[in-house]
């Protein structure tokens, strides 16, 4: 597919802003070339996208990179496993239900479950759900009380994710503000457990990375995507975490189910 400028930053724009609001990146990538009457512009885009925003987690974060990384912290996690808060063992743990569960359902995921209907279903039970956690769940804890049965259980939420339309950050937020985190907390955890598991999809996807390099994609506009989606990557993440100090996720919840019926009534009604 013949890809323009514009499109590189078009989709770059719309993946490092739904990455981390919990709207859903996949629907919106998913049905972007719908309502724009093209075609989808391939796996180049979608691995340099999801480059882009991995960047801009690792950058954004980079003191608690530091602080899980640095070798006082490897020490310190080897004498004790269950040390609380960011650290490695936590950020594993938290990772693995979702590659099991990639590994498993993956011809699902690629197939059956892309299609509009199944995103206007899951926008809708994915708005409810972080209306719900958001509403109901008595939740003050900080990131730095994390343990590791509280890594496993956002994990588990994080394998929703795996259907289009139910959104990563959303799905993981919402398992966060139910087992009792802050919302700024929430939205901490849930960006941080991103990077591992964006960094697997990208090395997964790369496997198959033949139109890149036999020369049929243009360079230059998958280049842009990639870097639109680091610049509005890192806005979006500082721009969360400070209004989540004022406001609740029910705005998100609401333009989730908007877009949903949006969906319904123009490609399955």
């Amino acid at each position: 597919m013949n890809t323009t400028l514009f499109d590189g930053f078009l989709y770059g724009l719309i993946q490092g802003v739904t990455e981390y609001l919990p709207v859903s990146s996949s629907a919106h990538l998913l049905l972007l070339p719908r309502f724009l009457g093209k075609e989808d512009p391939g796996l180049a885009f979608d691995v340099f996208l999801h480059i882009g925003t991995l960047i801009a987690t690792v950058g954004f974060f980079w003191r608690d990179w530091w602080n899980c990384l640095r070798p006082r912290a490897w020490a310190v996690a080897a004498k004790d496993f269950r040390a609380h808060g960011i650290t490695i063992p936590n950020l594993v743990v938290g990772t693995i239900p979702a590659v099991i569960c990639a590994l498993l359902f993956e011809k699902a995921i690629k197939g059956a479950l892309r299609g509009e209907l199944v995103v206007a279903v899951t926008l809708t039970i994915g708005g409810v759900l972080l209306w719900a956690s958001d509403r109901f769940a008595k939740a003050n804890r900080e990131a730095n009380l994390l343990t590791m049965k509280d890594a496993f259980i956002i994990g588990c939420f994080q394998c929703l994710a795996l259907v289009p339309g139910m959104s990563r950050s959303g799905s993981t937020m919402s398992g966060a503000r139910l087992i009792g985190f802050s919302r700024a907390a929430s939205a901490r955890i849930s960006f941080l457990l991103s990077a591992p598991i964006t960094f697997g999809a990208i090395l997964f996807e790369v496997r198959h990375f033949s139109e890149f390099l036999d020369g049929s994609q243009d360079l230059v506009p998958v280049l842009l995507a990639g870097v639109s989606s680091l610049v509005f990557g890192v806005a979006t993440i500082g721009f969360l975490l400070r209004m989540l100090k004022k406001i609740s996720f029910s705005a998100f919840a609401v333009y989730r189910i908007a877009l949903a019926v949006v969906v319904y009534f123009m490609f399955v009604a």
